[in-house]
């Protein structure tokens, strides 16, 4: 299994005291085996939120990042 994380860090509200952590990364832990829905694994996008991690299919993946990216681009901090 391969990994690459892009993405690390504890983030804190502006205005109160919780904080959350955040990873992600690409992942090739699933690829080429078999899953328990019946199909084969690939690489995709990891994300670890507090601990707790999931290995997301690649339509799932093309929402999150279409996501992330748009958000990006209301604010003008998308760097393209």
């Amino acid at each position: 299994m391969a990994t690459t994380m892009y993405f690390e860090k504890d983030i804190k509200d502006q205005d109160r005291d919780e904080e959350i952590s955040v990873e992600f990364g690409r992942s090739s832990f699933y690829s080429g085996c078999d899953l328990k829905n019946g199909k084969i694994g690939e690489d995709s996008i990891y994300l670890n939120v507090n601990g707790k991690s999931v290995l997301m299919d690649l339509e799932t993946a093309s929402e999150f990042v279409n996501a992330a990216a748009a958000v990006g681009r209301y604010f003008g901090i998308l760097e393209e």
